[in-house]
């Protein structure tokens, strides 16, 4: 199964317990594949860099730009083609959503409620986390 992480998610994955960081660790296992994309690489190193994430990135043994290619090795990286905007209250979210059409997704992956409401798009379902888990085939 194929997965493309919200930027959010994948920041607390890397910096947390919880469902966000379950996705990683069965990335890191084998279970599953993540999808990336340049685009995304660039606003994960963004969001890491708020100060709001010091404390939390100061407990890892990485610093930013470590976390960052530490995801960029683990995730394949995905050539999108721009797409016509869909989010429009965030832009960024185009991002993911490109993402996922050029690494064929499975699953979109979010905590972003603007794409949470877009329930899919182009048949790749949009999910939270937790409910993410649920529909990983069971090993």
């Amino acid at each position: 199964m194929r997965l493309v992480l919200d930027t959010n998610v994948v920041a607390a994955g890397l910096l947390w317990e919880g469902p966000p960081n379950r996705l990683v660790e069965e990335a890191f296992e084998g279970k599953i594949e993540l999808a990336t994309s340049a685009a995304l690489l660039v606003e994960l190193e963004g969001v890491l860099l708020r100060a709001k994430f010091a404390r939390q990135i100061a407990k890892q043994s990485l610093s930013i730009a470590g976390l960052v290619l530490r995801y960029a090795e683990l995730a394949q990286l995905a050539h999108p083609a721009p797409i016509a905007p869909v989010v429009l209250r965030d832009p960024d979210d185009d991002h993911v959503l490109a993402c996922a059409i050029a690494a064929k997704a499975d699953l979109v992956v979010s905590g972003d409620s603007d794409l949470l409401e877009l329930g899919q798009y182009q048949g790749i379902p949009i999910v939270n986390p937790a409910e993410a888990l649920t529909r990983l085939p069971q090993r």
